[in-house]
């Protein structure tokens, strides 16, 4: 791995983000870690990640009050982290536009995949969303660091359906992730559809159980 991309890593549990860092730091990125959400809030503007990888639980901020300020302030895209795939925190990781949902328990060896990928689609992004509409000027007053162009999040509440359906599949039947997604294979199958509109499909269910429930 040659990456030099800086990811922000923010979890409570500290076993876990230190797991999470050193494996991710192994794999080549420069990793920069955080235990609560001020903390993560305040390295964010400070380091402007190319990525963040958020728990959702965490005492004070929670992992989806720091999505909100990463999105609004930054442009910081960014994958939730949780052992928690309820209807309810699945229609708000969709809504908050996270690029992928990983439930844990999972090891780095699931993580630096999703990573990687996560950073491929944000940088494809990149050229197409500067040839639709070039960054506006800043005011001359903000110091350079501010003029630094940010990622783009992706223009879809959810990057990745695929990736989305894949977690609650394996959350609910206790799937491995290739066991998940060769179930969500046979569904499409089944269905007559592509693998990505059975998974929008299987959102669209997630999401109506979450709006019945309210």
């Amino acid at each position: 791995m040659t990456s030099q991309a800086r990811i922000l890593v923010v979890d409570d549990d500290r076993l876990v983000l230190a797991t999470v860092t050193h494996g991710l730091a192994q794999a080549g990125y420069e990793v920069i870690g955080a235990d609560n959400g001020d903390e993560a809030i305040l390295l964010a503007r400070q380091h402007r990640p190319d990525l963040a990888l958020l728990d959702i639980r965490m005492e004070g901020k929670s992992g989806f009050d720091v999505a909100a300020t990463l999105r609004d302030a930054y442009r910081i895209p960014f994958i939730f982290l949780s052992a928690f795939s309820d209807p309810a925190t699945l229609a708000q990781v969709q809504a908050l536009g996270a690029l992928d949902y990983l439930v844990k328990p999972l090891d780095v060896a699931q993580i630096v995949p999703r990573v990687e990928a996560a950073l491929r689609q944000v940088r494809q992004q990149a050229p197409a969303a500067a040839a639709i509409a070039p960054a506006p000027s800043l005011p001359p007053a903000q110091p350079p660091e501010a003029r630094v162009s940010a990622l783009p999040l992706p223009a879809s509440p959810l990057a990745d359906p695929v990736a989305l359906a894949v977690g609650v599949l394996m959350h609910r039947h206790s799937l491995t992730r290739d066991q998940a997604w060769d179930r969500l294979q046979r569904l499409a199958t089944a269905q007559a559809q592509s693998p990505v509109l059975q998974a929008e499909r299987l959102l669209g269910a997630v999401e109506e159980l979450a709006r019945s429930a309210i």
